[in-house]
């Protein structure tokens, strides 16, 4: 009995460490919530620990900005303050799509008149440029002829040009959208020519051999190569295109944000002058945004 008994009571030491352990397994899951929460508390700090890095390097830049103007405004009385300037500004974007007349149209309305302008010069231009390009970086002997001609031509200012377009279509729209295809098509034709130049010879050399068409030797082997210097030129040639149509439209008038500015200019609003000036930066930042962004997330597809 006293045998028996012996390892009853040595099973039963046994189970108390076993009982133990599973209380100790049953901890775990509590220790692994507790340890996620820090985990995730500790992603969160330090994601906003980036953001406040990446934003604060931009926001002590615009406070200054805002401190050297104030300062520069004090000194000189007739330059407005960032206050008087945001007072100012509030009424006008307030309505901003307001019609009184031909010549007394809000802001909205301008900004969008410039920028119907630049799309119908810069679409013209893209549409000739970037094809011209392409013949231009294909055939030496056309890149040979023309090249003359383009650094001829390339370095003059766009407004020069203006005249020339009052002078054939009789008409201050149409003249302003000429001075933009003019200036436009210049970066574009260049970059998408130096594109096609540094295509490696060995591509070209394979579709030879392979008998490619034309068309396919385009649509195959240059476009995909040569698309990053066309997207290159496309950006420049927009914020060209921008700043160019704010000067074309102070001497043609009629509608438009350089118009308004310069009408703005005669009655002595300095106000919405500076808020032209911001105007034409956001927009043009905005427009380069939109191509950068298109050249970073193309992709052809092969």
């Amino acid at each position: 009995m006293n045998a028996l008994a012996q390892p009853a009571t040595h099973a039963g030491t046994q189970a108390a460490p076993a009982d133990s352990g599973t209380n100790a397994g049953l901890a775990v899951p509590g220790d692994q919530q507790v340890h996620e929460r820090a985990r995730r508390s500790a992603a969160r700090r330090d994601a906003f620990a980036a953001i406040v890095l990446k934003l604060m390097p931009p926001v002590a830049g615009f406070a200054l900005f805002l401190l050297v103007w104030h300062g520069i405004a004090t000194m000189i009385p007739a330059i407005p303050t960032p206050a008087a300037t945001w007072h100012a500004a509030v009424p006008l974007f307030g309505d901003p799509f307001y019609r009184n007349g031909p010549n007394d149209q809000g802001i909205g309305w301008n900004v969008l008149a410039s920028l119907a302008r630049v799309a119908a010069g810069f679409g013209l231009a893209a549409l000739i440029g970037i094809p011209a390009g392409f013949a231009l970086g294909r055939f030496a002997f056309l890149n040979a002829m023309m090249a003359p001609i383009i650094s001829l031509l390339r370095p003059v200012s766009p407004l020069a040009w203006l005249p020339i377009g009052l002078l054939l279509f009789k008409s201050a729209n149409p003249a302003a959208i000429w001075a933009i295809f003019i200036c436009s098509i210049w970066p574009m034709v260049i970059n998408t020519a130096v594109g096609v130049t540094r295509v490696p010879q060995d591509y070209l050399n394979v579709a030879r051999v392979l008998d490619l068409s034309e068309w396919k030797v385009f649509t195959r082997v240059l476009l995909p190569a040569v698309l990053p210097y066309m997207l290159t030129g496309v950006r420049l040639s927009i914020g060209t295109a921008w700043l160019v149509i704010v000067a074309a439209e102070m001497l043609t008038g009629g509608t438009g944000i350089g118009f308004w500015l310069w009408d703005e200019w005669n009655n002595l609003k300095v106000e919405h002058i500076v808020i032209a000036i911001f105007i034409i930066g956001v927009v043009g930042l905005l427009l380069e945004y939109a191509l950068l962004s298109l050249a970073k997330r193309f992709s052809y597809g092969n």
